[in-house]
């Protein structure tokens, strides 16, 4: 069988969500299925034409942005020529699929969380981005929801049924301090809070900040790609040397990443757009207590073993009483629940399940 995958900016993956599943999903899978991933040659500095046993393709067209509905658009039709089957991930190529219907069998579908609600986008973009989700969803051939907020929203607003399946996080690794970590982060010595997380306003990261900067308990580091958005730069220049805050830059290096989430006391997970976030699998997966914002896709994801907050006030309540809770129960619990459902052998499983039989 030939699978293509399609809607991510490409691999080797150094972006999001979605570049994640396509990299284990190639990772698990590309032994048995001839695997194409298409890519932008726009976005991505190295070239490979090969990873991890799958062929990469490359449109001359950005990802980003509103060149990402082109790029998908032309990604999406040519791949649907080429392949017997064709898993899409997000929204771009919504307004194509009316053009398509002698296809849509071939199509399988992951629109991930709802990226029309995020408040990144303008009313006009949400408007654009709703009807693309809503011609994606009723034109494909099978439907794959990553959380059960996001299934239950599909079946209300759609009448469609989806297939549940998550997010993997047995990527992230236990990894000890060292000497040399310690004298580069100095805050690994004491307890701190950490977050992993991509700067953009809807992962209520200025709430996160003026949580942590309105106590003197423990200390926030959060990595995330400031550089990358007028909303990032403006915002780590508001915050940057405030009290309690570490900004640190994009960490690529996944050993480093998971020496500085790893060994965090709490870890704080802010997104609120909807579906299972790797980031959250991972800290699940690394044994990590989670507070967490109330979200409903968060709780589903963590089956409302982790602690929630809606306010930045409520989160900088939990956080100055931190220690009153049994974080060590917690972070067992969540590891629990990601050791049975967030593994990626497991996933891998089952979209293969999907794909091959639908």
């Amino acid at each position: 069988m030939k699978l293509a995958i399609v809607g991510i900016r490409g691999l080797p993956n150094n972006y999001g969500g979605f570049e994640t599943l396509a990299e284990y999903l190639v990772e698990y899978l590309a032994e048995t299925i001839d695997i194409t991933v298409y890519c932008s040659s726009k976005d991505m500095p190295d070239r490979l034409s090969v990873y991890k046993g799958a062929k990469l393709l490359y449109i001359p067209v950005s990802s980003h942005g509103a060149l990402g509905i082109i790029y998908d658009s032309i990604s999406l039709i040519h791949a649907l020529f080429k392949n017997d089957k064709v898993l899409f991930l997000g929204f771009g190529a919504g307004f194509v699929m009316p053009f398509l219907k002698f296809f849509r069998k071939k199509i399988v579908l992951n629109i991930g969380g709802l990226d029309w609600k995020r408040s990144k986008w303008s009313p006009r973009a949400q408007w654009v981005i709703k009807k693309a989700e809503e011609l994606l969803i009723k034109n494909c051939g099978h439907i794959i929801s990553d959380n059960i907020g996001i299934q239950e929203y599909i079946l209300s607003e759609y009448g469609l049924n989806s297939t549940l399946i998550a997010y993997g996080g047995d990527q992230a690794k236990k990894i000890p301090v060292s000497e040399d970590s310690l004298k580069e982060y100095p805050f690994l010595a004491n307890d701190y809070a950490f977050s992993v997380i991509r700067i953009q306003p809807d992962n209520n990261i200025d709430m996160m900040l003026d949580a942590f900067m309105h106590q003197d308990k423990i200390p926030l580091v959060m990595v995330g790609n400031w550089a990358n958005s007028l909303y990032g730069q403006n915002t780590k220049a508001q915050y940057i040397g405030k009290p309690n805050l570490v900004l640190l830059d994009a960490i690529y290096d996944r050993d480093i990443l998971d020496i500085l989430r790893s060994n965090c006391t709490i870890y704080i997970h802010g997104h609120s757009a909807g579906g299972t976030n790797p980031s959250l699998a991972e800290a699940m997966y690394l044994s990590l207590p989670v507070f967490a914002y109330a979200s409903g896709y968060n709780e589903h994801t963590t089956h409302n073993k982790a602690v929630y907050f809606s306010t930045a006030l409520e989160l900088t309540e939990l956080v100055k009483n931190y220690k009153s809770f049994d974080l060590k129960k917690i972070g067992a619990e969540l590891f629990d629940i990601a050791s049975k459902h967030y593994r990626w052998s497991f996933i891998s499983d089952q979209y293969k399940n999907v794909i091959i039989s639908k």
